[in-house]
């Protein structure tokens, strides 16, 4: 018995218009577009997200103190990172507004300088990130808490939370700050393989940014206000 394969696109398809199509097509992230749009089962390689920096970058401005905030690290030895994201609740946006860039240091050294930020915050980690056993991943986000960090375990799931990025960034609901130089190299040369695989390399800040979309947004938080302590007033009378 012959068999055969037969591919059926969009362009066989009468009943979507040109107009459609391209509305349909904004809305697919690169990476899966010619399986949606043609059927074909492969990622692709190139740049992950296809974004000018233009759409992206803004110049940076003080943080109201009402914008809550979070952040989301991502360890390892060669290289650890951390992102911090502010929320603008009314307009529902995501700013990413400060960087940290380090390899070869002790948790104490990069614990010191995140809670440097804001020791009030929240993090997220991913314990299970370059490779490592998920024992060893819960005693490193152990040694983090007991370093003084507020730390959630982050949901890892790549393709999911890459998505949840690309919502964001074709929506203009996730803006980066023109400083953040390590995060717009990494930005820039994100990419996939030609198998359609993920190269990973100089992607710490990019991991992170995935860990506090899909994780940290709910938990970001704003500054306590200071304690002030209050007595009673005396009686006048004894």
């Amino acid at each position: 018995m012959s068999k055969a394969v037969v591919f059926a696109d969009w362009d066989h398809s009468p009943h979507l218009s040109a107009a459609q199509k391209d509305a349909l097509l904004g809305s697919i992230p690169p990476w899966q577009r010619d399986s949606r749009t043609r059927g074909v089962p492969q990622l692709g390689s190139g740049a992950i997200f296809p974004i000018g920096e233009s759409e992206l970058v803004v110049e940076n401005f003080e943080i109201p103190e009402h914008w809550p905030r979070v952040y989301a690290l991502d360890v390892g030895w060669a290289r650890t990172a951390a992102i911090w994201g502010a929320i603008d609740r009314e307009s529902e946006t995501v700013y990413l507004y400060s960087e940290y860039y380090r390899g070869q240091a002790e948790p104490s050294i990069h614990a010191t300088a995140i809670r440097s930020r804001g020791d009030w915050l929240q993090g997220v980690i991913d314990p299970a990130a370059r490779g490592r056993a998920q024992a060893d991943g819960r005693q490193l986000i152990s040694d983090y808490r007991d370093l003084g960090l507020n730390l959630i375990e982050a949901d890892h799931a790549v393709e999911s939370g890459l998505y949840s990025m690309w919502e964001r960034f074709s929506a203009g609901k996730l803006k980066v700050f023109k400083t953040l130089q390590n995060w717009l190299m990494e930005y820039r040369i994100y990419r996939r393989d030609e198998k359609g695989r993920i190269v990973k390399s100089n992607d710490h800040l990019m991991d992170a940014t995935r860990y506090l979309v899909v994780s940290g947004l709910s938990l970001a938080t704003t500054k306590p206000a200071p304690y002030v302590e209050t007595h009673a007033p005396m009686s006048d009378f004894a």
